[in-house]
């Protein structure tokens, strides 16, 4: 191991090579968020004295556990809660060579429901971008309470924020590692997917990425301002304190971590169904991007005119909602069950679930369930996005079948990162290397280039599906959401 020095705007830090990849790690880009500075806009980060130590991971966000039974997603969410040092506002840098330049720029956004995740998981490590002439950047985010609400005496999207902030970083200090500040592409999955679409929207983004790259998210998963803010105050309820940042602050993250289970457990149970009938979070995700601030001023559908230069790649899974949301929680749903379990957050759930057949003999309950959790959770928002992006648009499905998952959600980023070797408990043993390759370079060859190598989607309305053997195909199925347009079952392009 070598042992490398780069300066930031914040003072100098020491890295290490191996293996021909340069590693800085737990990097902070803004100041730790303790005391006033909770429910605040990110602060620049105070300079250090000396040499900072970024060989090892640091501190991450404050978050709850994983669940007994999701211990197996640990390779995507990363070891929880690290107080650490607590500036865990930081980032991580994989480079070829701090000592050149010009060198492509990937920022990943980790997922986790907006209230779990690190940018330090197994899965997302960026030695194999690095090999391959990126530099790749990882970034934690504040999560939860901490990033989504709407706190009296606080700020609104803390967690986009943050985000923002990481990437006005990257812009001012990534030439140090080598990079190209005028070459970024920001990428993310689930949570981090649905960050970069609203990112593409927002004023306070612009200029900072020249690609997005949008993994099982979209534009459309956003709350209201008098959403956020009833959440909010429901939360402070559950709580008995009032709805301000003060209050909130002087609360151990013990007490947060359980009203938020409460919330999602329905107790009690809030109505976060917008003016159309629907919650986008579907009573799965309590916090979301919030609409009508300086960060996301325009209400979801609007497409952000600024990000009109911006190329998009956009994708799904087409079996989403097997991981985490799926046939074991639905087991033993009949018919009337399910449209019940779906009209708690979608009006037309009766007519969605016939669609994904399930008056078929051969189809279960859960099966159908799944399947328009599937399409109204991701694929179809996600095609939605692709049209309404005033740039340059391309759309993907990963379509290859784990074992015990099958083509579920997050089991494309092992292959996305090369990573596949960290991820066995989750994938299996016998990830084809030729998906991986399709995968990791077409990402590369995207940020490098800004085309995947096929055509744009609102063009001809094709997708790449990426298997065992991917290929091109078109997309004849409808995206839109009205009762005449629902989504249908996938397999219109064919896998």
């Amino acid at each position: 191991m070598t042992v490398l020095t780069v300066s930031t705007d914040a003072g100098e830090i020491s890295g290490s090579r191996t293996d021909g990849v340069a590693r800085f790690l737990g990097i902070p880009y803004a100041a730790a968020p303790t005391g006033d500075r909770r429910f605040a806009p990110p602060h620049p980060t105070e300079r250090w004295e000396g040499t900072r130590d970024a060989t090892e991971y640091g501190a991450t966000a404050p978050q709850p556990g994983l669940h007994p039974a999701h211990t197996h997603l640990a390779p995507l969410t990363g070891p929880g809660w690290v107080i650490g040092d607590g500036h865990y506002l930081n980032l991580n840098v994989w480079t070829p060579d701090p000592g050149t330049s010009g060198i492509p720029v990937m920022v990943y956004i980790h997922g986790g429901g907006f209230m779990i995740g690190s940018g330090r998981a197994p899965a997302f490590d960026g030695a194999a971008f690095a090999r391959d002439g990126v530099v790749l950047v990882t970034i934690n985010y504040r999560l939860g309470t901490d990033g989504f609400l709407a706190l009296s005496g606080g700020s609104t999207n803390i967690g986009l924020r943050d985000q923002i902030a990481a990437l006005h970083w990257v812009h001012d200090n990534i030439a140090g590692f080598g990079g190209n500040p005028d070459n970024v592409t920001v990428f993310g999955e689930s949570a981090g997917g649905t960050s970069v679409a609203f990112l593409l929207h927002s004023p306070k983004a612009s200029g900072l990425f020249r690609r997005a790259i949008v993994q099982s998210g979209h534009d459309e998963m956003a709350r209201p301002l008098a959403l956020t803010e009833k959440l909010t105050h429901g939360l402070a309820r559950r709580l008995a304190i009032p709805a301000t940042a003060d209050a909130f602050r002087a609360l151990p993250e013990s007490e947060l971590f359980r009203a938020q289970a409460a919330l999602l457990r329905g107790e009690p149970r809030l109505d976060l169904r917008d003016d159309s009938g629907v919650d986008p979070g579907h009573g799965r995700a309590l916090f979301l991007p919030t609409t009508g601030d300086d960060v996301l001023p325009d209400p979801i559908g609007v497409p952000g005119a600024h990000s009109h230069d911006v190329a998009l790649l956009v994708g799904t899974t087409v079996e989403e909602a097997n991981l985490g949301l799926g046939a074991e929680e639905f087991a033993g749903f009949d018919a009337h069950r399910a449209v019940a379990e779906l009209a708690a957050t979608y009006p037309r759930a009766e007519a969605l679930l016939d669609r994904h057949g399930i008056r078929d003999p051969a189809v279960t309950a859960a099966q159908a369930l799944t399947s328009a959790y599937t399409d109204l959770l991701f694929r179809s928002p996600s095609r939605r996005t692709a049209l309404r992006h005033p740039g340059s648009s391309y759309v993907y499905e990963f379509a290859w079948r784990a074992p015990h998952h099958g083509a579920a959600h997050g089991l494309d980023v092992p292959f996305v990162f090369d990573t596949t070797d960290a991820c066995r408990g989750l994938i299996g043993d016998a990830a084809p290397d030729t998906l991986t390759d399709a995968m990791h370079n077409t990402w590369i060859d995207f940020a490098t280039h800004g085309t995947p190598g096929w055509p744009g989607y609102g063009d001809t309305r094709e997708v790449m599906m990426f298997d065992e053997s991917s290929h091109v195909c078109e997309d004849t199925a409808p995206v839109g959401i009205g009762a005449e347009n629902l989504p249908v079952r996938q397999d219109e392009c064919g896998d």
